[in-house]
């Protein structure tokens, strides 16, 4: 065996040997009553951590898939923006002129921009729920827990693992007022395929699609 295998084969030997010696001195360590209660305390706090990565890693998930969901409805909308823009424009002369009282769409006096403000509103509105739902228990206040609970009584079974809202949402974390327009939106959300309706027990859920 040459030389330098030998040393190399030397200190691989001693390094076994010093990893042997450091593990039976934690071993013994953790014998000892005051290092065993530090180290005890410092297991649960990696559990703590690790449950909170957990949940950080779930937000960033429903935060990507709402990102998603909004933009496919933004686009959607502009499109069917659009193409109502282009039918105003292009109405053959020999039918009768559509005016705005007539129009039901031009009657709610919702433009593209009045739309997507309440779309980001309703986006606050379900950022807003989730979070909640994905506090740990410990960290939560009175009003938190109470939404909490509220939250939790409001989830049927057509509901589990869709986000939804429902009016009290809306009212809790937006400025919007649910009234006779803010209904007029939804329907054109839910002929744009970006919102179903899930009824039960006296409530609306709205689904986001």
């Amino acid at each position: 065996m040459a030389s330098s295998d030998l040393e190399q084969l030397c200190s691989h030997v001693n390094e076994k040997i010093g990893n042997i010696k450091k593990t039976l001195s934690l071993r013994n360590c953790g014998q000892e009553p005051t290092l065993k209660t530090v180290l005890n305390k410092i297991g649960d706090e990696i559990i703590v951590v690790n449950e909170l990565l957990n949940k950080l890693e779930l937000e960033i998930q429903y935060q990507e898939q709402t990102n998603n969901s909004l933009k496919e409805l933004c686009e959607s909308l502009e499109e069917d923006y659009k193409d109502v823009e282009h039918l105003k424009e292009n109405i053959p002369s020999h039918l009768p002129q559509v005016t705005v009282a007539q129009s039901w769409y031009m009657k709610s006096r919702l433009t593209y921009g009045q739309i997507n403000d309440v779309i980001k509103e309703i986006n606050k509105a379900v950022i807003s729920k989730y979070k909640i739902l994905h506090q740990p228990k410990k960290s939560m206040n009175s009003v938190a827990r109470n939404l909490y609970h509220r939250f939790i009584d409001e989830e049927t079974k057509d509901t589990k693992g869709r986000y939804f809202i429902v009016e009290a949402d809306i009212k809790e974390f937006t400025t919007l007022k649910v009234d006779k327009k803010f209904h007029v939106l939804l329907n054109i959300l839910r002929h744009c395929r970006r919102l179903s309706e899930v009824r039960g027990g006296g409530l609306t859920r709205y689904v986001i699609t």
